[in-house]
């Protein structure tokens, strides 16, 4: 029977761990498989940026309650921790705690239902899943009884491209083109940089995060420039309202932005479209879809979102937004052209689920392409699948969270911000991309 077989998770990231603790808690038994090799891997490449978010929130509650049994100390709610404190801290502890639930080094490659393609309608709902599993001793499939795809987005960043594919030459440019907040700390990164003239594309916390990195490395190493590349017309609010911003995060971001265009260490390109990469006397040379060719950079570092990787489910049977490839049910309620992340309103499994029943996405991943996502809001996105898969729909369809009135997203984005920078109060603002979570600038969760 497809009930005896476990619920497979997929990512061991915060959300993938907060699932694997809501399905003991019920009694289910799951199965947690994780690409990378330690869990929260994909929270550890974002590691040295901060999140917006405080240790408050940014601790499932079932996960908590797992923990105490093992003498977890947690961190003080009112800090704010990098992507690495969040992983030592929290994600690895937790992994432990699960034991052999979760499994590292294995790769979901593929997701269907035994014996029936995505096209075949007789005794479906009857089959397990089958999920395709690549690892070091090989490939094998498991049987499940339901899958919780919690694989995030962090895979899968947005090219430079202005239409959504990747510019011409883009990929012929790779070895010069990053799509990840620089890290200056790191001395191979940092040697990329320094002395050298860097072209950032994207408009959101992300882009702000490094154009400061950045600035901040051109008081340090003058010859240092940063050329900030925008496909909107004009800067208009993408430096907040600084001290008055009702995004705090994006408040603090933007000054710090803004003071470093007006001491030269930044330069502001608007209306720019990139259509293609070309290479150049110095580096790269970025041409837009009007023609226009900008200087030569050195590197270009395109944070311009991240996408869902659907590829692995192919022969599952998904409900999906048109535009934002978020469940259909869902969709309304995360549209970055309406909402920030402090705004949307607390979903559960059933505006997660698809035609395909026992199949759900959660975390980052379950927002598409929107990059509103909260780590409260994917703790509470599993507690509310699991209890549909223990058969409580009562608790499934409750609510059983409450975002404080003043936000969630308050820190800075910052490794170096200061005490104050980190606490500052205001409402909450697009993740930065990290973070599956918190994606980075990535915050809470690309």
């Amino acid at each position: 029977m497809a009930d005896e077989n476990p619920v497979v998770v997929i990512g061991a990231g915060p959300v993938g761990l907060a699932a694997a603790a809501e399905l003991e808690r019920r009694g289910l038994p799951a199965v947690i498989l994780e690409k990378g090799a330690s869990a929260g891997a994909a929270v550890r490449e974002w590691g040295h940026v901060r999140l917006f978010s405080s240790w408050r929130d940014l601790v499932s509650p079932a996960a908590e309650k797992r923990l105490a049994a093992t003498g977890w100390v947690r961190p003080d709610d009112d800090s704010y921790p990098t992507g690495d404190a969040w992983v030592d801290s929290y994600l690895e502890p937790l992994a432990a705690a699960l034991g052999d639930r979760v499994r590292l080094g294995a790769e979901v490659v593929g997701v269907s239902r035994r014996g029936r393609d995505r096209v075949v309608d007789a005794g479906r709902e009857e089959q397990p899943f089958t999920v395709r599993v690549r690892s070091a001793a090989g490939e094998e499939r498991l049987l499940a009884r339901a899958v919780v795809d919690a694989s995030g987005t962090w895979g899968a960043p947005g090219p430079l491209g202005g239409d959504g594919l990747p510019a011409l030459g883009e990929r012929a440019a790779a070895d010069r083109i990053s799509y990840r907040i620089p890290d200056l700390d790191d001395e191979g990164v940092r040697l990329r940089h320094a002395g050298r003239r860097t072209a950032v594309l994207g408009s959101g916390h992300s882009a702000l995060t490094a154009l400061v990195a950045l600035a901040r490395l051109a008081e340090e190493v003058p010859a240092s420039h940063a050329v900030w590349v925008l496909r909107r017309g004009e800067v208009g609010d993408a430096f907040g309202g600084g001290a008055d911003d009702q995004l705090a995060a994006r408040g603090a971001l933007g000054e710090r932005a803004k003071r470093a265009v007006e001491a030269g260490h930044i330069e502001v390109v608007t209306g720019f479209r990139a259509a293609e990469v070309r290479p150049g006397r110095r580096g790269a040379v970025l041409v837009g879809e009007d023609g226009r060719a900008l200087d030569p950079v050195d590197e270009v570092v395109a944070l311009t979102g991240f996408r869902p990787d659907l590829a692995p489910l192919s022969e599952v049977r998904l409900g999906l937004d048109a535009a934002l490839q978020a469940p259909v049910s869902l969709a309304p309620l995360i549209d970055p052209n309406v909402h920030s992340c402090g705004t949307v309103y607390p979903h559960g499994a059933k505006e997660l689920s698809h035609p395909e029943p026992g199949f759900y996405l959660a975390g980052m991943k379950s927002y598409g392409r929107a990059p509103t996502f909260l780590a409260l809001t994917g703790y509470e996105q599993v507690r509310s699948i699991a209890a549909a898969l223990a058969g409580d729909a009562e608790s499934a369809a409750r609510v059983e969270l409450t975002l404080p009135e003043t936000g969630v997203c308050q820190g800075s984005g910052l490794a170096d911000a200061t005490e104050e920078e980190a606490a500052s109060g205001g409402c909450c603002g697009p993740a930065p991309q990290a973070v599956e979570l918190t994606r980075p600038a990535l915050p809470v969760l690309k």
